[in-house]
């Protein structure tokens, strides 16, 4: 029996990363869309030792040509759509592109597999970030009213819906996973959780002496990306095609993941090294994330594994360790000059 094969767009990604591990693991051929006219980024990839085990097709989701081409050539039997701009910041800036990639990739992609291949499984990455803060008694569900409140959101709420379209119109496997925050060592640096674990690890070594964010009281429900990228698999295995939320029940402020993130490394005044930038305030913020996940414990099976306190040390961990061996690269080319 051949093994199953997966495409996956954004695979270098934190996500994409995660989950090509994981469906290597499994036995599947696994096939990266990457774009050819930049420089591609690998690293995340070669940091999960699967670089050089995957399938490269060019392609980019503004252009429906090469997602056509990609889908006809290798026939997946699944399609995990990760590729984003996923920057809430950069989508008030750039609001055009960001649209073009969210909303519309999903459309191309989904047509690709209505003319070309059909019978795929098909992934759509949705987000917490459509609720905005619309919520029933704190709690987002499956059921809970979508309120965007950024071009991002908006672009993906497109995408969700767009999905749910041609599931209904075409009767295609195609699902949405509602995932809420989730991070890891792998995580950008421009988002709000690497960008605190990196200061940390600066401020310890004396590289730096504060850190400058926004709204500290913001909360989020924040899992790891390895425990998420199961959940994504575990939706493409069911009988049925239907949407999950996938969170961990938990909700914790930026000001919580400061504390837990400078007490790792031993440093308990941490308000005298963080600073309110206003440049970095939303124009329109969601204030709390809290999402109720229990139709993916008893339908799915599936329920985070890493707590917020080991996901807070297992990312200073790693930026401590960046932050470490960058510094000797620096001495060691000091010593040849």
């Amino acid at each position: 029996m051949s093994a199953k094969k997966a495409l996956i767009t954004g695979i270098s990604g934190q996500d994409g990363s995660y989950l090509t591990k994981l469906l290597l693991d499994k036995g599947y051929r696994v096939f990266g869309l990457v774009r050819r006219s930049v420089d591609r980024s690998l690293k995340n990839l070669e940091d999960m030792g699967v670089v050089d085990k995957i399938e490269y097709a060019d392609g980019d989701l503004t252009d429906e040509c090469s997602v056509m081409k990609a889908v006809k050539s290798i026939r997946p039997d699944e399609v995990y759509n990760l590729g984003a701009q996923s920057f809430v910041g950069t989508s008030w800036d750039n609001p055009i592109l960001t649209t073009e990639v969210n909303a519309l990739g999903p459309l191309k992609l989904l047509n690709a597999l209505r003319y070309f291949h059909p019978t795929a499984r098909y992934y759509q990455a949705s987000t917490s970030e459509m609720f905005g803060n619309s919520h029933d008694k704190g709690l987002q569900t499956e059921q809970t009213p979508f309120h965007p409140r950024s071009p991002y959101a908006i672009s993906k709420l497109y995408g969700h819906w767009i999905t749910i379209n041609f599931r209904e119109s075409f009767g295609m496997f195609a699902v949405s996973g509602i995932l809420f925050n989730h991070e890891s060592p792998l995580r950008g640096p421009e988002f709000v959780t690497r960008k605190i674990t990196m200061g940390v690890a600066k401020i310890k070594h004396g590289l730096a002496n504060e850190i400058l964010l926004g709204n500290l009281d913001s909360k989020r429900d924040w899992g790891f990306a390895g425990d998420y990228v199961e959940a994504m698999w575990l939706m493409l295995q069911q009988k049925e095609p239907k949407d999950f939320l996938i969170s961990t029940g938990e909700t914790h402020s930026v000001r919580e993941f400061l504390e837990l993130a400078f007490k790792r490394v031993g440093i308990t005044d941490w308000e005298k090294h963080v600073k309110i930038d206003p440049k970095f305030m939303r124009p329109a913020d969601v204030f709390a994330l809290h999402g109720h996940s229990a139709s993916a414990g008893k339908e799915l099976g599936w329920k985070p594994k890493v707590s917020f306190e080991k996901l807070v040390e297992m990312m200073v961990d790693a930026d401590l360790k960046r932050v470490e061996n960058s510094a000797r690269a620096d001495r060691v080319v000091e010593a040849i000059i």
